[in-house]
């Protein structure tokens, strides 16, 4: 039985915790000492009547009872994120933080410059970028603005399509100067493919349209999309890129353009809640506005 109210630093530092795995990498992170991590472990596990860490050879071991609880103090993170961004928005003036989610080529490879130009433009204004392929929630506000290549259908976001972005099949030039460049889609089956690893819907949908990329199929499999894109520039093989990404280094060279091609839509989503936000609103149109000049190259 619970006997009383766990403090929400004790919540943190067990997140903390189970990151990193031990109580002097948890007090690093976090900023405080070991000894101080260590009564926030004890309060907790004291308060909640719960066994939550075993000590092993290799540091602190989560117990069952702490997967249990890790998603309720995930949410608790997400949601003192969201008070606290919240709070920033009490005036015109554009400051405070703006929590962003987007894919990792989008988040590495095209949004940097974007933010870079509008950081010069709002020197106030903090950006959080979290990474992730994954279909974040904005009703739950883990995000302020997401970038997602669907149509976001929560009735509650507002949603900007901003475009429709090239994607075509690329191979390093020393790759193809060695193997060849394909005639057709059937001569892939020849050369060494990069791809993903574990499927989901949209590689399912993918996969009717161009079968050659099949799992069994892959020379080096990767869920990362900056790995796909890493050992493309290294000449590992022929994998899928945007055009307008490709383009930076001449060393890629496109091939099948005529037998592979389609766009990805582009939509920009945050919840309607935050219209009234400076921050959030400004973010929202340049990101919009920079990936619409990104999908036209």
């Amino acid at each position: 039985m619970i006997q009383r109210e766990p403090s929400w630093e004790w919540y943190r530092t067990f997140l903390a915790v189970l990151e990193t795995g031990s109580l002097s990498a948890a007090g690093r992170a976090m900023g405080i000492s070991q000894p101080t991590v260590g009564r926030h472990i004890d309060g907790l596990e004291s308060a909640l009547d719960l066994k939550l860490f075993t000590r092993s050879p290799d540091g602190f071991s989560p117990t069952p009872a702490a997967f249990e609880i890790r998603p309720y103090a995930v949410n608790l993170a997400a949601t003192s994120a969201a008070l606290l961004r919240k709070a920033s928005e009490g005036s015109t003036h554009v400051r405070g933080t703006v929590r962003l989610t987007a894919s990792e080529v989008v988040g590495v490879e095209v949004l940097p410059p974007i933010l870079s130009a509008l950081r010069e433009q709002h020197p106030e204004l903090v950006v959080e970028l979290m990474l992730s392929n994954q279909v974040d929630d904005l009703l739950r506000r883990d995000a302020d603005i997401a970038v997602r290549m669907h149509r976001p259908t929560q009735h509650a976001l507002i949603a900007t399509h901003v475009g429709g972005i090239d994607v075509g099949l690329y191979a390093h030039r020393r790759y193809l100067d060695v193997h060849g460049s394909p005639d057709s889609l059937e001569d892939l089956a020849l050369h060494s493919l990069i791809g993903f690893d574990q499927e989901s819907a949209f590689i399912r949908e993918f996969l009717k349209q161009f079968p050659a990329f099949a799992r069994s199929g892959l020379g080096f499999r990767a869920d990362s999309e900056l790995a796909q894109l890493a050992v493309m520039r290294a000449g590992f093989g022929i994998g899928v890129c945007q055009s307008a990404i490709a383009a930076r280094d001449s060393a890629l060279v496109r091939v099948l353009s005529s037998a592979f091609s389609f766009h990805m839509d582009t939509w920009i989503a945050m919840h309607e809640d935050l219209r009234n936000s400076a921050r959030c609103q400004v973010t929202f149109n340049a990101v919009a506005q920079g990936l619409r000049e990104h999908s036209q190259r």
